[in-house]
């Protein structure tokens, strides 16, 4: 067992979160205990992860996704009353990692990512570091490397041909990053992965010549939280269970 605020300050100083500007408060959003032998972890701190949580008798749950985001509604009532209830209920505090997580360059969603697409050199090439790229080991056409996201995510990605060329070159962002798009045709990278896909970028792909695929915000966004509750499990010698609530965006 380990205190809370201890858990807290290694995630804190390993995400660097002092450094980021995000559209919500990352750390600790939910304290409803001092002292934690379990963590749950989860991509979005949804009443059906919590009450995944509360059953298994999580003393923590982390996510990716946790609440308090700006523009939206500060009063605790309706969805957001009733979650934050039943984490009290059950006595879980909760931790919530959104840009951190996605940037770090070890337990990152996209360093995280990339180790699992097997691409070499995988490193970011944005300025705000939340675009990366890197080398296949080998060209692969749009529908091999559609079929090894899907067996590496367990998801189908919904793909978009932008011509006829074979992949060597794959830039990548979890997540809602379709925008990105544009910033991956001019790297000179042959295809695009990312969570989510709007209307305008099936007709970008195509006009840019690039391919695009939408592997699932849900889906892109597992790996990194997982790493960082693997590591807390080792560092303060915890118990650890990723839940997963299907989803299938």
């Amino acid at each position: 067992m380990a205190a809370l605020e201890e858990i807290i300050g290694h995630c804190d100083r390993r995400l660097n979160v002092a450094a980021v500007e995000d559209y919500c408060p990352n750390g600790l959003q939910v304290e409803a205990g001092s002292r934690v032998a379990r963590i749950a972890t989860g991509v979005t701190a949804s009443l059906a992860l919590i009450d995944e949580a509360a059953r298994w008798q999580a003393d923590l749950l982390l996510v990716h996704h946790g609440y308090f985001w700006k523009g939206e509604a500060q009063p605790l009532v309706g969805v957001k009353g009733r979650r934050i209830a039943a984490l009290y209920r059950h006595g879980i505090s909760l931790a919530a990692y959104h840009l951190p997580l996605d940037l770090h360059p070890e337990l990152g969603n996209n360093a995280r990512l990339g180790a699992l697409l097997e691409v070499a050199g995988a490193s970011p090439v944005s300025g705000d570091g939340l675009l990366w790229s890197g080398r296949l080991s080998a060209p692969l056409s749009l529908e091999a490397l559609g079929e090894r996201v899907e067996r590496l995510t367990g998801r189908a990605p919904l793909l978009v041909a932008g011509g006829d060329r074979s992949v060597d070159r794959l830039a990548w962002c979890s997540g809602a990053a379709q925008g990105m798009i544009e910033q991956a045709a001019a790297l000179g990278c042959q295809a695009f992965l990312s969570g989510e896909i709007s209307e305008p970028t099936w007709h970008l792909a195509r006009e840019l010549g690039i391919h695009y695929l939408a592997a699932g915000h849900h889906a892109t966004e597992r790996y990194g939280v997982q790493a960082l509750g693997e590591e807390l499990a080792r560092e303060f010698g915890l118990e650890h269970r990723f839940i997963d609530i299907p989803n299938p965006v």
